[in-house]
């Protein structure tokens, strides 16, 4: 199976443990497929991504509005260009400057879009935003099916609020499942990096699982704990 099918497959398991939201489980979909932006074969995208990231700082700045989200971009994009691949993009700390960078573009866009427009349908807004997301990380393949499941998803399943927690949490749980199902490859990851050069293997990977599936379970324990209530008061009810 392919790289990008395993990890998006992956992901998608996850993601439905954990959320109800199409806008979350898309993120953990997309999350999941940013570490490999540092493979060689994708430097022109890094280049296209530096000069978004330039071109969204130049054109805010002009109109004298907040430009922190193309420098943000930049610097997501100079990430990925000196990072060798399976080394700083697919450790702890470069999944957790990653979730940061990325979500910081995304709430700070959508705080800009409606502080800044007449645009008041903020479900609207987000979805666009990730949908852009999208174009950005995904693979053509994969965005084929993507986005039409994306926006049919939306309609049957819309969400009432958006929360900047959930997001930041859904990208972490993508771009963790990555490192998590790369650590079962025979080259391991780097887990430290760049500050250790040290390996880990399939026992980190279990064990990540396996920590995975119970904050999956506490995340939902409310959840969980009404769906017992229901079934036991049925149960009762029909005694």
């Amino acid at each position: 199976m392919s790289s990008y099918k395993g990890h998006s497959i992956f992901a998608l398991i996850l993601s439905l443990m954990f959320f109800h939201s199409p806008l979350l489980i898309a993120l953990t979909l997309i999350g999941a497929n940013i570490p490999d932006f540092d493979h060689k074969f994708k430097k022109d995208n890094v280049y296209k991504l530096i000069i978004l990231g330039l071109i969204v700082f130049i054109s805010l700045y002009i109109l004298k509005l907040p430009y922190f989200v193309g420098l943000i971009i930049v610097f997501l994009g100079v990430c990925f260009y000196f990072s060798e691949h399976r080394s700083f993009t697919h450790s702890i700390f470069g999944t957790i400057i990653l979730t940061a960078s990325v979500s910081l573009i995304l709430i700070w866009a959508f705080l800009l879009i409606i502080n800044f427009t007449n645009v008041d349908n903020y479900y609207f807004i987000m979805a666009v935003l990730i949908a852009l997301l999208s174009f950005l990380f995904l693979n053509k393949k994969v965005l084929m099916i993507f986005l039409p499941l994306f926006f049919i998803s939306l309609f049957i399943l819309p969400v009432r609020n958006i929360n900047y927690l959930e997001i930041v949490f859904s990208l972490f749980i993508g771009l963790f499942s990555h490192i998590v199902l790369d650590s079962f490859t025979p080259s391991g990851i780097k887990i430290f990096a760049p500050i250790s050069s040290k390996k880990v293997y399939s026992n980190f990977g279990k064990v990540s699982i396996f920590i995975l599936v119970v904050l999956a379970i506490i995340y939902n324990a409310q959840l969980l704990f009404n769906l017992f209530e229901q079934y036991v008061y049925i149960l009762i009810s029909s005694i």
